[in-house]
Formats: C-alpha cells, sequence, structure tokens
C-alpha cells in the first residue's frame, strides 16, 4: 500500500495556484451555488461545473474533501483485499480527478487510467493538475454522458464519487450496472447524508446482484442491519481547511470532518473486517463504547474494559470506521 501523505501535499501545492486572479467573492459564490446543486437533486440535462472559474473553484474548495473520503474508502477496500493492485483504473463522472489521485494516493506505480466526465472544463482543468504527479500524466481525460448510454472499457478498478447524486434514477442504476459489467472491483462513494447512503445502498444492492462480493465496509454481503428511515452508515474523514474553506464557512478551526458512505466490493474473493465501527468510540473511565455492524448482520454495543487487557489499548486507539479487532 501506498504512503497517501506525499500524494496529498503533491495534490494541495498543485491546488494552492489555481485561485490567483480569480476574486474571492466570485469564487465564495460559485462554490455556494455549486454545493447546493450537489447535495440537491440535479438534472442531467446539464454538466453542474459550467465554466472554468466554477471548476478553479470548486477543485479548490471540494477537490480535498472528495480526495480524502475516496482514500479512506480505498484503504478499506486495500486492506479487505492485500496483494491486490489494480492494473487499470476508470474513474466515471471524474470531474477533476480527485478520485485518481486517491487511487496513486492508495496503490504505488502507474496504471492506465481513465477519467470520463461529461463537463469539457472539469476535464481540462483536471489534465492540468495532473501534471504534478507523474503516476497521472499520462491519464486519459474524456467527454462523456454520465447515464443510460455510458460505455465502459474493461478494467479492474472503477471508482464513481459524488455522482450518483446528480443522476436520475435510471442514469443511477446504468451507471452502476455499466460499472458492475466492466470491473473486477468498484468502488461507490457518496455523501455520508440519508440520501446519500439510500443512494450507496442500491448501488450496493445492484453490485451485490452482479455478482461483487462486499469488501468495505460491511463484514458481509447480506442485507444492511439498519432499518430505513431510523438511521444511515457514514464514516467521517478529516480535511485541511484552505483559506478558501474558512471564507466560505466562516470557520476558525484549521480542519473540518467529511462525512461520506461508501461501498467497495470485487468479483474477487476478499477478505472484509471481522467487524466495522460504525460510530465514534465512546472513552468512559476504564472502559470504551464501540458500536459495530458486526457480521451477524446486526449492529451491536460492546463494551471493551480495562480487565480486557490488550483489547482495551486497541480499543482506546480505535477510529470511526476502523476494522474491530485491529488487523
Amino acid at each position: 500500500m501506498n504512503d497517501a501523505a506525499p500524494t496529498s501535499e503533491t495534490l494541495r501545492a498543485a491546488l494552492s495556484g489555481l485561485l490567483d486572479g480569480l476574486p474571492p467573492r466570485q469564487a465564495a459564490g460559485a462554490v455556494e451555488r455549486l454545493i447546493a446543486n450537489y447535495r440537491g437533486n440535479t438534472p442531467t440535462d446539464a454538466p453542474v461545473l459550467r465554466d472554468r472559474a466554477d471548476v478553479v473553484a470548486y477543485a479548490a474548495y471540494r477537490m480535498p474533501a472528495t480526495f480524502e473520503a475516496v482514500r479512506s474508502a480505498l484503504e478499506a477496500f486495500a486492506d479487505a483485499a492485500p496483494g491486490w493492485v489494480p492494473g487499470s483504473h476508470v474513474d466515471v463522472g471524474g470531474g477533476t480527478g480527485a478520485a485518481t489521485w486517491a487511487v496513486a494516493a492508495t496503490w504505488d506505480g502507474a496504471r492506465p487510467v481513465t477519467v470520463l466526465d461529461w463537463a469539457e472544463p472539469a476535464l481540462a482543468l483536471g489534465r492540468e493538475i495532473a501534471e504534478a504527479d507523474p503516476a497521472l500524466r499520462d491519464a486519459r481525460w474524456q467527454r462523456a454522458r454520465i447515464g443510460t448510454e455510458l460505455a465502459l472499457d474493461p478494467a479492474d478498478l472503477v471508482t464513481v464519487s459524488y455522482v450518483l447524486g446528480e443522476l436520475t434514477d435510471a442514469d443511477r442504476a446504468a451507471v452502476v450496472t455499466a460499472a458492475a459489467d466492466a470491473a473486477q472491483a468498484v468502488v461507490v462513494v457518496e455523501p455520508g447524508t440519508p440520501d446519500g447512503y439510500a443512494r450507496v445502498i442500491e448501488a450496493r444492492d445492484r453490485l451485490i446482484a452482479a455478482g461483487f462480493h462486499v469488501a468495505a465496509p460491511c463484514p458481509h454481503s447480506a442485507a444492511c442491519p439498519i432499518v430505513p428511515g431510523t438511521d444511515w452508515c457514514h464514516f467521517s474523514a478529516r480535511v485541511s481547511r484552505s483559506s478558501l474553506h474558512r471564507q466560505v464557512k466562516g470557520g476558525s478551526l484549521a480542519y473540518e470532518d467529511e462525512k461520506f458512505s461508501y461501498v467497495a466490493a470485487a468479483r474477487f474473493p476478499v477478505a472484509p473486517a471481522p467487524s466495522r465501527i460504525v460510530r465514534r468510540p465512546r472513552i468512559r473511565k476504564g472502559q470504551v463504547l464501540l458500536d459495530l455492524c458486526e457480521p451477524t448482520e446486526e449492529l451491536r454495543r460492546r463494551t471493551v474494559t480495562k480487565r480486557h487487557g490488550a483489547p482495551y489499548k486497541r480499543a482506546r486507539d480505535a477510529a470511526w470506521g476502523d476494522p474491530w479487532p485491529p488487523r
């Protein structure tokens, strides 16, 4: 597995100069409008990212968060498939290519990469940013309609991140089906909202029906034990805030937590986590409370106390989203 830190730093350096010459108010206004579109229901008759100003503002604001969320999902997948390295990657609806950077941060080496998106300004900027990473300089940036007409060449890995929410029901189903038909492994990432989780579950069901095995986050490929409408499965990735983050959100902290939902699945055998921590561990005096998704297809709270010895020390260090017990 690769060390993500250098890739993350390279990406941030590549993004740092993008806002030069773009008035701060224009950048902030573009970000606020685009956030509303991405979090809502956007029809598929026009790209959300319309021009370079849109793309620059949104890339500078959102690309680090998308990178961290996708990288977290990929790391969980890599943990369930040790020794497997994708020989090729297709990023569906990849925009400026955050998922391609996340793949490069997860697995060493260069590989054929194709980024598909229907917003030409996003593809152009993604191509420009990718020049900063030797592993991505030869990537293909191809304009394509992301919907029922999508046709994918065979690939080891297909990622579909933060795009399903922009699609109609029919387009969403077609995209996941196309990914399943083309890939040996599929990773879908969506915002960590109830709607985002619902889209992930829909994709999960479709992948399982296509013969895939769930690698992460679930410890099984059976039905999700969460009762619809009562809760949703999501995780968190920490993101360093840029000056644009602080301007748009008015926050003073140097970081924020990106909430995301995901599913990673493969056609080949995988070794999912024994259990998955699905909420932040709660540390009490002499004990740690862990909310777990279990291989028995149920959610359960486990209490780990000092008398458990080594497991207690591991529980104190455990994080939301980690496998339990640690591998």
